[in-house]
């Protein structure tokens, strides 16, 4: 398929629905973490999502061994994967939707700034550069405001390590050999890797069972079956179609969502430092994507 330089209908519909899934999915996470620790309830999800994959794949009839030559660079996306989920995880269970959100969602920001190495065509012009400098200044408003009582400094960097784990995967797609993965393969590749590191890796971050309920298992059904098996399957196929900013560029609506749907469902406070932060991250991003 030849790859379209200009955003269509069909990918804005498709990016507007993908954005509101993953802001839904932050709640998602905060309130499935009442039952498991935080990384344990990521490999959980990361297993259930292997299995989705591998029975779509099988149903597809589409081949489960990655192309030659692609292997090292899958197994290098699925770790920087592992990396991406340790921290987001880890972040919500230290702090609000609203501040985790913010800061993960500044991936078109990171992804911006590496493209305009990496990526032909998709350099900073003078109006992009306003809206990274807009950008990294809502992000560092975030970082600073202590007025909430659910603010944590780990939190934050967390997140915000989390934003340049997923900016990295969404270059690789694009700039390394794994561009000739189709999305399914990609997606198998960083789950199943991410299922064995992240069990392994969970005991680290504290008891692996809290108290789990019917709303809990729900929550791990929800991850690794609407979230993963569909959702980043669907924008890994829009990476291979849409320019790398211009699909990142409707991650905007992400946050937006997701500080919403904090305070609208688990009743979130949010400070005016917090609402200008969101605002700055937001503007940012639109100028960044700007045709």
């Amino acid at each position: 398929m030849d790859q379209k330089r200009g955003m269509d209908g069909f990918g804005a519909a498709a990016l507007v629905g993908f954005a509101a899934i993953l802001a839904f999915n932050q709640v998602v996470i905060k309130v499935t973490g009442g039952g498991f620790g935080p990384v344990f309830q990521a490999g959980l999800r990361s297993v259930g999502a292997t299995l989705f994959l591998l029975i779509w794949m099988r149903v597809r009839g589409h081949k489960i061994p990655p192309p030659s030559g692609t292997l090292f660079w899958g197994l290098l996306s699925a770790l920087v994967f592992s990396f991406e989920f340790i921290c987001i995880y880890t972040a919500l269970d230290l702090t609000s939707v609203s501040r985790a959100s913010i800061l993960f969602y500044s991936m078109p920001v990171w992804v911006a700034l590496g493209g305009h190495f990496l990526l032909p065509g998709e350099r900073l012009t003078t109006i992009r550069m306003a809206g990274l400098a807009l950008a990294l200044g809502g992000v560092a408003l975030a970082v600073a405001d202590r007025s909430s009582g659910a603010a944590s400094l780990a939190g934050d960097l967390l997140a915000l390590g989390a934003a340049l784990g997923w900016a990295a995967i969404a270059l690789m797609v694009r700039v390394t050999p794994m561009q000739r993965m189709r999305p399914e393969a990609q997606l198998l590749c960083q789950v199943a890797v991410s299922a064995v590191v992240l069990l392994a890796l969970a005991p680290l971050f504290g008891p692996l069972i809290r108290e789990p309920r019917a709303i809990h298992y729900a929550g791990l059904a929800f991850q690794a079956f609407v979230v993963v098996g569909l959702g980043y399957l669907m924008w890994f196929w829009l990476m291979t179609i849409y320019q790398a900013n211009s699909v990142a560029s409707f991650s905007f609506l992400s946050p937006v969502l997701a500080v919403l749907f904090g305070w609208l469902i688990l009743g979130e406070t949010i400070g005016p430092q917090i609402w200008g932060a969101l605002a700055l991250v937001a503007l940012g991003i639109t100028l960044i994507n700007r045709r």
